[in-house]
């Protein structure tokens, strides 16, 4: 009896521990506190505005010299979304742009003499549903992850004239595109409410679709299709949110 209770106390001591299986990344994070930004039924909402300017005069370039360069881009978009699931939302973005400039130059003057005055003007606007998915991996109540899915249909028009000082020619576009994308990204709660956001644009499956229209004559229409596993870190997106 005693050879026996010694056996099997050796062979509890000795019996090889099972092994335990990591967790999944979502298992892993912080459960979300009804009074959080990120619970459900609360209603998200941003913005954001951009100004670029341009503006050169009398530079000399390799081919030729550039006169006058004036010119700017404005855009402003728009998003709302609402939370139906703790840290799951859906929404909208909008936005509109607006490109001008005007550029005089004059190239290779000693062999074919082209000096020419280029107008250009396009206004853009773009609608796009998406899917936010926020990770909260902090124990904080200021910093959310977020990856959001997005598919973004967008038209835009445009105008450019040259003067070549013998003969005025005008060309119209018009381009229709749509957009399938991953944006992830992040939201640094600044006081109550108020969130500084930015985010990546990660993949992108894309399609376009442009006529050509030269002196009122259709000419051309291109339809190209891209698929982009590229990440731009100097295109990042800013803007303000609010959560309320």
């Amino acid at each position: 009896m005693l050879l026996f209770s010694f056996i099997a106390m050796a062979y509890a001591e000795t019996a090889p521990t099972k092994p335990t299986k990591p967790k999944p990344l979502l298992d892993n994070t912080i459960p979300i506190a009804p009074e959080e930004n990120i619970a459900k039924g609360n209603i998200m909402a941003g913005f954001s505005v951009s100004l670029v300017q341009a503006e050169a005069s009398d530079l000399d370039i390799i081919v030729g010299d550039l006169y006058d360069l004036d010119g700017y881009t404005f855009s402003v978009d728009a998003f709302g979304g609402y939370f139906f699931r703790d840290a799951l939302a859906a929404g909208v973005r909008g936005g509109y742009s607006r490109t001008k400039y005007t550029l005089h130059f004059s190239l290779l003057e000693d062999i074919a003499d082209v000096d020419q005055e280029r107008k250009y003007l396009s206004n853009g606007f773009y609608v796009q549903p998406f899917l936010r998915n926020c990770l909260k991996l902090f124990d904080s109540k200021s910093i959310y992850f977020f990856n959001e899915t997005s598919l973004q249909v967008a038209y835009s028009y445009g105008i450019s004239q040259v003067d070549d000082t013998e003969d005025i020619s005008k060309t119209r576009t018009q381009t229709l595109s749509f957009k399938l994308g991953l944006n992830p990204g992040v939201d640094v709660v600044l006081v109550e409410g108020f969130a500084f956001e930015t985010s990546v644009g990660l993949l992108g499956l894309s399609s376009s679709m442009t006529d050509i229209e030269e002196n009122g004559e259709a000419t051309s229409s291109i339809d190209y299709n891209i698929i982009n596993f590229k990440v731009n870190l100097l295109a990042l997106d800013f803007c303000l949110v609010y959560f309320f």
